[in-house]
């Protein structure tokens, strides 16, 4: 196996750990100021294209935002140490 190849294996996990997790809510916070920019400048545009484009995308941030913390807790509920 070369060096490359095995980092690429350690990568893939990292998803699915609590560091992994906090990136990807990071992430999700990040984005959310992005759609209130977009909103904004929809509403003050008048553009109802881009307000209901801007209003998908903020369903999509509370969706994955939800998932990330139900898979914070299910790793919260296989800790020793939190009971």
């Amino acid at each position: 196996m070369t060096d490359t190849t095995s980092k690429a294996k350690q990568l893939t996990g990292f998803k699915h750990t609590k560091p992994g997790l906090m990136v990807g809510l990071g992430g999700s916070a990040w984005g959310a100021f992005g759609i209130v920019k977009d909103i904004r400048k929809a509403r003050a545009e008048g553009d109802t294209l881009k307000l209901v484009n801007a209003a998908v995308g903020a369903l999509a941030l509370v969706t994955a935002t939800a998932l990330l913390v139900r898979e914070l807790r299910r790793l919260g509920d296989d800790d020793i140490l939190l009971g």
